[in-house]
């Protein structure tokens, strides 16, 4: 996987809040893990990120580990995990190569993750990992960025965020299943800005992509939905679906 959110990651969260309900997915996880009655013991949350999500699940689990590829974006999770006084195991590697040496009773990757997974030949052995890193009966919950969002939404279009402290530009250029993303920051230091860009790209896959690869590696695939809201259903227009899936 390409190596990105090296400068990013120190304003992430400032952007991300804005968009972002991190108190509806982690709520929505928990749902899913009573109702399916989810041994709470070894939770992953896989490219963690800063560690939101990581934080907001790990008191109800006795062991946690998180992973992600970017260093910067770990110490992001680092500080503030220890600043709530948590406990988690927080690894640098690439999720396509994932290797723990152990099995989860729940993992997580949350916010477009797998979207960056541009290979479909990586895409397959990523979640053939995450199978083998799953206990029995132990499930599996994921999200992707919809074709339709990638490729309509988001798109050839250019976005723009003002604060007094940040302004940066989102130029998009979407070409044969991937969106290439350019991104110019500005962030106020003292009396000047600092200048910094980042390149994104993701991929858009169907529905029946995804899902056959994940019939083909025995999951069962519970449930999707509509971003992260528990009675509903995905259709045309859906912007991010949320997969369920369980290790049998």
């Amino acid at each position: 996987m390409i190596k990105c959110y090296e400068n990013l990651a120190h304003v992430y969260d400032d952007l991300i809040y804005e968009d972002i309900d991190y108190d509806k997915i982690s709520s929505f996880i928990m749902d899913v893990i009573n109702k399916y009655q989810i041994h709470k013991d070894k939770y992953l949350d896989i490219a963690c990120g800063t560690g939101t999500v990581t934080a907001l699940l790990s008191r109800s689990f006795t062991e946690v580990w998180a992973v992600d590829y970017s260093q910067d974006m770990l110490m992001e999770a680092d500080n503030k995990l220890r600043e709530n006084n948590i406990k988690a195991n927080l690894i640098y590697q690439d999720m396509t190569e994932l290797n723990l040496y152990r099995e989860f009773n729940v993992i997580t990757c949350v916010l477009d993750a797998v979207n960056y997974i541009h290979d479909p030949s990586k895409l397959k052995s990523f979640f053939s990992k995450v199978y083998h890193h799953l206990a029995s009966g132990g499930i599996f919950i994921f999200d992707i960025n919809s074709y339709y969002k990638l490729s309509s939404i988001l798109g050839n279009n250019t976005f723009t965020y003002n604060t007094p402290e940040l302004f940066y530009t989102w130029e998009n250029d979407f070409e044969e299943d991937n969106l290439y993303m350019y991104l110019t920051f500005f962030i106020q230091e003292g009396e000047y800005y600092k200048r910094f860009e980042e390149e994104h790209i993701e991929r858009a896959y169907s529905e029946s992509y995804i899902e056959g690869i994940l019939k083909e590696l025995n999951f069962t695939i519970l449930n999707k939905f509509d971003d992260y809201t528990i009675d509903s259903k995905v259709h045309s227009t859906t912007e991010r679906i949320v997969y369920v899936l369980r290790k049998e």
